[in-house]
């Protein structure tokens, strides 16, 4: 009988996202349990965005290589956190995936340093 994993990870994603898909098969290679969010089907809670902005920063959150970025034309706009929370809470196109919390921990987009040394000290 496998023995269930102790560590479990929360991971806010789109299926068809590369990065989402490597950050799932980094877990997977590692045994540690994936609790995952695909944002086609349920968006991002605003408590659950709010918590990652105030972490990591609106900006850390924002995806500025990505298409939707790009096509809104917001390379061009000075927008202060607040704005920039708002316009990632109305469209999950504009956030850098995965978006992948440990506890308090968490990180946007691919951070597999970030996730070995928490992995690491959840081991001790």
């Amino acid at each position: 009988m496998p023995t269930p994993p102790v560590v479990t990870v929360q991971m806010f994603g789109l299926v068809d996202s590369r990065p989402t898909q490597a950050a799932q098969r980094f877990f997977k290679e590692r045994r540690v349990g994936v609790t995952f969010v695909d944002l086609r089907r349920k968006p991002i809670a605003a408590g659950e965005l709010r918590r990652f902005v105030e972490r990591l920063g609106a900006s850390a959150v924002l995806d500025t290589d990505g298409r939707r970025y790009k096509e809104l034309g917001l390379a061009y706009m000075r927008l202060g956190d607040d704005e920039i929370a708002e316009r990632l809470l109305a469209d999950n196109g504009l956030l850098k995936l995965p978006l992948v919390r440990l506890g308090n921990a968490f990180t946007a987009g691919p951070a597999e340093a970030t996730w070995k040394s928490w992995l690491a000290g959840a081991a001790k």
